[in-house]
């Protein structure tokens, strides 16, 4: 569990952004902001700042956990709608300007939130707690990592077998038998839906198992197939986020060319890492590697993004962004090269921005010829 101290130092650098914005308070409303300032993971739940409270508002299904998992908080249970328990004790506590999260709360609920305290501003904010998460401290770093040796461990397992563990079986079946995996390894879940992916639906960045609407669904993976896998575990709130390729009894001629290419670019973006660096240079360090090999057309996304509590946090790495890497960030690197009903290649690692590079947390080797099952 993290120390009250980390929550009262979260806590006080939202307060400085509040003071920066010149608003009494801050609304807290999703729930990932919640959890990252005071440790509550119930729903439906808020977290009130002002300069000298702070203040978790929840209700009665909530009540005792609230209490076993907050630090440093006072518990309100409501007993009534949301807008009105908020309004209450805004106007107990004489606020008068009030920041929430823009990037969260509907306009609905700031309407009514409006409404019912008439007296209050309200100042839609964005990126508050969010750009906050973008720098782990050690205690998370720790965390993904946990997340990462699960989920790793999860994927060992699964190949284990071979070929037949995955001649025969569809793509559903791979992806449902790894989630299980890894929570038998002590995972709290998928990270988000497992990717699996065999020979030309590979060419789908964010392909669903069974094909696109449902179609291919019952397709099974067959000997001399290229196997696309995207997935990741939750250790402790935290995620990780892997993509390997796993080649059934050969490696295709073609994918294996893309491959040296993908691997190259991820190489390269590696190299370019270090804190201070634009996020545009290193995109641009796998990209023009990509690029130069005839494929710019084919890396249809960004180079990869931020991981904590959420699976896509800040920072997003993407072509042209100037913002500047930063030392303890968690990001991924993930370069991919996609041709339509041909197949597609993605290599996925997790990596923590260092002073001088950055440093590969995951472990799960990326030489084709040891991914391939026999």
């Amino acid at each position: 569990m993290i120390g009250l101290a980390r929550y009262k130092t979260r806590i006080a650098k939202v307060r400085e952004i509040m003071r920066l914005h010149r608003v009494d308070a801050m609304l807290l409303s999703n729930p990932v902001s919640v959890r990252y300032c005071c440790g509550f993971t119930g729903e439906d739940s808020f977290l009130l700042l002002s300069r000298r409270s702070a203040i978790l508002l929840t209700d009665g299904r909530f009540a005792e956990q609230a209490r076993i998992e907050t630090q440093g908080v006072k518990i309100i249970i409501r007993h009534e709608r949301v807008v009105p328990a908020i309004a209450k004790i805004l106007k107990r506590r004489k606020i008068s300007k009030i920041g929430i999260e823009a990037d969260n709360l509907t306009v609905a609920f700031r309407n009514q939130l409006a409404s019912v305290v008439k007296s209050i501003r309200i100042k839609p904010l964005e990126g508050v707690v969010s750009g906050l998460r973008q720098v782990k401290d050690d205690e998370e770093i720790s965390a993904i990592r946990a997340s990462i040796r699960v989920a790793e461990g999860a994927f060992r397992a699964l190949i284990s077998k071979g070929a037949k563990g995955f001649i025969g079986k569809t793509e559903q079946q791979i992806a449902a038998e790894l989630e299980y995996l890894m929570r038998q390894g002590g995972a709290e879940r998928a990270a988000f839906d497992t990717i699996v992916a065999r020979g030309a639906h590979a060419a789908l960045p964010h392909y669903r198992p069974g094909g696109v609407g449902g179609r291919g669904s019952q397709v099974k993976i067959r000997a001399g197939d290229a196997v696309l896998i995207d997935w990741g575990a939750v250790v402790n709130g935290y995620c990780s986020d892997l993509t390997r390729m796993v080649f059934i009894g050969k490696i295709p001629p073609r994918i294996g060319k893309l491959y040296e290419i993908v691997l190259s670019a991820q190489q390269s973006a590696c190299e370019a890492v270090r804190a201070g660096v634009s996020i545009g240079f290193v995109d641009a360090a796998a990209r023009d590697v990509i690029s130069a090999a005839g494929y710019a057309k084919a890396f249809t996304h960004g180079l990869g993004h931020g991981i904590g509590l959420e699976i896509h946090e800040l920072p997003h790495l993407a072509r042209g962004i100037e913002h500047k890497l930063t030392e303890g960030m968690v990001i991924t690197i993930e370069p991919g090269i996609y041709l339509p009903r041909m197949g597609g290649v993605r290599i996925e690692d997790d990596y923590v921005v260092c002073k001088d590079g950055a440093k590969r947390l995951t472990t799960l080797t990326r030489d084709a010829e040891e991914m391939i099952l026999v």
